[in-house]
C-alpha cells in the first residue's frame, strides 16, 4: 500500500509541473504575441492621430494581458502550494520509513526560488507588453 501511495504523490507532482509548465508556456507566448500586436496597433494608432478603434483594441489588449498574465501567476501560486503539500507528504513518509537522508531538504527552497522567477519572467514580459506599445503610442 506505501508503493501506492509514493506512486500516486510522484504522479500527483508530474501533472502539477507539466501544467505549471503549460501555464508559464501560454503567458510567455501570450505576452510576446500581444507585444507585437499592440506595438503594431499603436504604431498605427500615432500615426494617424486619434483614431479611436486603435485606441480601443490597445486598450483591450492590454486589459487581456493583465487578466490573462494574473490567472498565470495565481496558477502558479496554485501548484507553488500543491507541490509543497506533496512533498511535506513524502518528506512525512520517508522520515517514517526512515529514508529521509535521501532527499535535500534544500530542494524546497529551489522549488520556491524556480517558481519565483517564472513569475517574474511572466510579470516582467507583461510589464513590456503593456509597456512598450504605450510608449510607442504616445511618445
Amino acid at each position: 500500500m506505501l508503493n501506492q501511495v509514493h506512486d500516486h504523490i510522484v504522479s500527483e507532482l508530474n501533472q502539477s509541473s507539466r501544467t505549471d509548465t503549460i501555464f508559464v508556456v501560454t503567458a510567455i507566448a501570450f505576452n510576446l504575441i500581444v507585444l507585437g500586436i499592440n506595438s503594431g496597433v499603436a504604431d498605427a494608432a500615432s500615426g494617424r492621430s486619434g483614431d479611436t478603434v486603435n485606441d480601443i483594441v490597445l486598450i483591450v489588449f492590454i486589459i487581456m494581458t493583465l487578466l490573462m498574465n494574473t490567472i498565470a501567476i495565481s496558477a502558479l501560486n496554485l501548484g507553488k502550494r500543491t507541490r509543497q503539500m506533496l512533498l511535506d507528504g513524502l518528506v512525512t513518509m520517508y522520515r517514517d520509513n526512515e529514508v529521509e537522508k535521501y532527499y535535500d531538504p534544500a530542494l524546497m527552497s529551489n522549488y520556491n526560488a524556480r517558481y519565483l522567477l517564472f513569475s517574474g519572467v511572466i510579470g516582467t514580459l507583461a510589464l513590456t507588453a503593456i509597456a512598450v506599445p504605450l510608449i510607442i503610442r504616445f511618445l
